[in-house]
């Protein structure tokens, strides 16, 4: 191992956690939006799938990386407010609806790409990366976080809107009354049922965004179940970073790094099984489930529904 140049498998591993963590932060920051509304969306997963199709397919066909971003986030929206009719206006139980979302997604988009593109859809787009002056230069650090393409710095910017609007605005103080107490809220003038939908708008969106960036700015390439369960990391992530943004952020880009040891591992010469470290970020939540989820206050209307003048 002497003759590795250690900066450069750091480099990996750091640009390999940065980008690997862009598209559980998105996804997450919208779930930790919904949770607090008492949405419990296990639908997440199907959005991102659905979004991730949406963005390759509409890509492809107009050769646009923002068209492809666009068409995911409407698509995450669509699915988000499908989520919102069937839980919020009609009252039926959340897990069914966001496990049925998830179901009809994998099965649609797998039949989708299978029908269309044989499989393995490609974007037909590039997503160039931008090298911020001067401190793109800094070594190991430099590459791995100023020479990104320009979604991974939306991503970053994005923690800190959504830490405000949730702490620090009147949209953010109806998310959290209607997620602890929304008969109270209610009483206070507070429209549930529209904050809720908003809530779950913002989360189906934002998974969207999740699924477009895996297939756009990742991957650059789209095939059945791409997504691999992120949808579901993304929701212990929210869980586990106690709707914090930046503790969200901040877990996923520990999980980003625990994948990222698949790659950078082997350029340092170090002989381990593939598959195992393809387990290891897995095991990383599991056991960071399993020793902090005790700790979790979960909002006390999560997963209620909520009819006006009903107890």
């Amino acid at each position: 191992m002497s003759g590795i140049d250690w900066a450069a498998v750091l480099t990996v591993l750091l640009r390999g956690a940065v980008v690997a963590a862009v598209t559980l932060t998105l996804a997450a920051l919208g779930e930790a939006v919904a949770e607090r509304a008492g949405l419990l969306n296990l639908g997440i997963e199907g959005m991102m799938l659905g979004g991730a199709f949406s963005a390759v397919d509409a890509a492809a066909r107009t050769g646009s990386v923002a068209a492809g971003v666009l068409a995911g986030i409407l698509a995450g929206l669509a699915m988000g407010v499908l989520f919102g009719c069937l839980t919020v206006s009609l009252g039926a139980d959340q897990v069914v609806v966001g496990l049925a979302i998830t179901i009809f997604a994998a099965g649609l988009t797998g039949f989708l790409a299978r029908d269309l593109y044989d499989g393995h859809a490609a974007t037909g787009a590039d997503l160039p990366d931008f090298a911020i002056p001067l401190v793109s230069r800094i070594p190991v650090v430099g590459p791995a976080l100023f020479d990104q393409n320009l979604l991974v710095y939306l991503t970053w910017v994005l923690v800190p809107v959504f830490a405000f609007v949730l702490g620090r605005t009147r949209f953010g103080l109806g998310v959290r009354a209607v997620g602890e107490h929304p008969f109270a809220a209610d009483a206070a003038g507070v429209d549930v049922a529209r904050v809720r939908y908003a809530a779950i708008a913002t989360g189906g969106a934002m998974a969207g965004f999740a699924g477009a960036f895996l297939c756009l700015g990742d991957l650059s390439f789209f095939e059945p179940g791409v997504t691999v369960g992120q949808g579901f990391i993304a929701l212990a992530l929210a869980m586990l970073g106690r709707w914090s943004p930046y503790r969200i952020a901040a877990g996923a880009l520990v999980f980003g790094l625990l994948r990222a040891l698949k790659t950078g591992l082997p350029i340092a010469g170090v002989d381990i099984q593939p598959d195992f470290l393809t387990m290891v970020p897995y095991l990383g939540i599991l056991v960071a489930l399993v020793v902090l989820a005790g700790r979790t206050a979960l909002p006390a209307a999560l997963g209620v529904p909520y009819a006006r003048g009903r107890r």
